[in-house]
């Protein structure tokens, strides 16, 4: 009996020390696996990066938070001191934090407490220009203020605010602003006036804009020709290309000098809860591009943009279709989109090829268009597997749903404007340069006031194919447009018109 009851009593000590081990060592949740459950594609495995538990203070390194101070060296010591240890945290603290170029390393996050703000000084020489890849194609551009190439688990979070000081870069149109602000931001600095509604923030950026194809100067040759027009190559503000467990969590991105955040070529990359912002007037002001990406979270996010909200890339005509790879395997999920030229969309740089997205929960408010497909001929690539649902949309000043296959550059707005038309009856060679979009799902899609409800239009030589519309309600001032479409379902299609 004696021996039975020590049995008991090693066994109740063994149990008790299970609970306590259970305690101490409670089992990692991914907050993330939901966003994987029921996908109609395959997608497996994301995680955020696990960054090692070591960490660092900003101030540690000589930095002050007065604003006016450049921090450029303490980041890069601070960042210094991480690698040589592996890895680990480097914290931001409140203030304003005036710098110049931050560049990420392996296994490190940038941690900004609430109240900091990074602050990119408004200096382009501070800025190098090196080769990179630019409204899809390969080009040079200035450094980003912020970036991380061929890196592998990084995050950039907290409930700080990083800007880019875009006003410094960026040209200004006049029918973007009020009359008091087009006075005030062109008396800023010393410009150039290409017409009377129409400012350049530099004598460099006139000569690089008169020698550019959509944003991409052509032929320069030497590195001072280059130099010559550094202001016009206005860098992407947060660039992250070839990474691979990316986080970025919490933290306001706004007034980038080109587009905010551009993932190129990462893989396994996750976007929480922040809020990427630009002024309305912000030319290419893209909130978030995803370009040629594969694995990717954007959740709970808002998107107040200049250009597009949350677009979709993959690289420019031929050298898009060179690199060959698709943006894929991507999930949007609860995410707000104001203002914009379109608070989803793909293109019109989809030369290598977008499939397997899933867009769901979201709400677009003042955007130019809702859903926004735009290609034109010379860009080949396909565009397929789509699915879009439970999509809320109200004071669209465009489309609701939009499908262009003649994409030149300006926003639904400017065209609609100008009144311009298309030769959409003559259909030309079929061959690696034509675009495709087929195979695309819509469904449950409320809109509140739009300008028009849908405009599809396809190529005659390649139509916009299998595309499903179900549950859809759409008040307009006008119906529908369908051009070179086949096979477009629709069941439940609803469409109030308001003239």
């Amino acid at each position: 009996m004696k021996h039975f009851k020590l049995l008991l009593l090693a066994v109740f000590s063994m149990c008790c020390l299970g609970i306590s081990a259970q305690k101490a060592h409670p089992v990692r949740v991914n907050p993330y696996a939901k966003y994987l459950k029921g996908l109609p594609f395959k997608m497996t495995g994301m995680t955020a990066p696990v960054i090692p538990n070591y960490q660092v203070t900003l101030t540690n390194f000589g930095a002050k938070g007065d604003g006016s101070e450049l921090c450029t060296e303490a980041f890069k010591k601070a960042f210094d001191a991480l690698e040589k240890r592996g890895g680990g945290k480097l914290i931001v603290p409140q203030g304003v934090w005036y710098t110049g170029p931050i560049e990420l390393r392996n296994n490190t996050e940038l941690h900004l407490e609430k109240g900091a703000v990074i602050l990119f000084a408004a200096d382009e020489t501070l800025y190098p220009i090196k080769k990179t890849s630019f409204e899809g194609l390969d080009t040079r551009r200035c450094q980003s203020p912020l970036s991380a190439t061929n890196v592998s688990n990084i995050a950039i979070t907290g409930q700080g605010a990083i800007d880019g000081n875009g006003l410094y870069w960026r040209p200004l149109k006049k029918q973007k602003v009020t009359e008091s602000q087009w006075k005030k931001f062109t008396g800023m600095q010393k410009g150039v006036f290409k017409r009377n509604d129409l400012w350049f923030p530099s004598e460099g950026y006139a000569k690089g804009d008169s020698i550019a194809d959509m944003n991409v100067p052509k032929g320069l040759e030497t590195d001072a020709q280059w130099n010559e027009i550094r202001r016009f190559l206005r860098p992407v503000m947060v660039s992250l290309v070839g990474c691979k467990n990316v986080l970025l969590k919490d933290v306001i991105f706004q007034n980038s000098p080109a587009w905010n955040i551009h993932p190129l070529m990462c893989e396994n990359i996750i976007i929480d809860n922040v809020l990427a912002r630009n002024p309305d007037y912000a030319q290419n002001g893209d909130a978030l591009d995803l370009e040629s990406c594969k694995n990717a979270l954007i959740v709970n996010s808002t998107f107040d943009a200049g250009d597009d909200g949350i677009c979709i890339k993959s690289g420019k005509d031929a050298d898009g279709r060179k690199r060959g790879k698709p943006c894929e395997n991507v999930v949007v999920d609860g995410c707000t989109v104001f203002q914009g030229h379109g608070g989803f969309v793909v293109g019109s740089e989809m030369s290598g090829g977008v499939k397997n997205i899933l867009v769901q929960n979201c709400q677009f408010l003042g955007t130019d268009v809702g859903l926004r497909f735009k290609s034109c001929r010379g860009r080949g690539g396909v565009v397929e597997n789509i699915f879009i649902r439970n999509i809320s949309m109200f004071d669209i000043q465009g489309d609701a749903i939009t499908f262009d296959l003649y994409y030149g550059g300006k926003s639904a707005i400017e065209v609609l404007e100008s009144g311009e038309k298309v030769n959409n009856i003559e259909a030309k060679p079929v061959d690696e340069t034509t675009p495709e979009f087929r195979d695309i799902n819509i469904e449950n899609i409320v809109c509140r006031h739009a300008r028009r409800a849908m405009y599809f239009n396809g190529l005659p030589e390649k139509p916009i194919t299998n595309i499903h519309l179900k549950n859809i309600q759409v008040s307009a001032e006008v119906n529908s447009d369908f051009f070179n479409c086949e096979n477009v379902t629709k069941e439940n299609v609803n469409l109030t018109i308001e003239k």
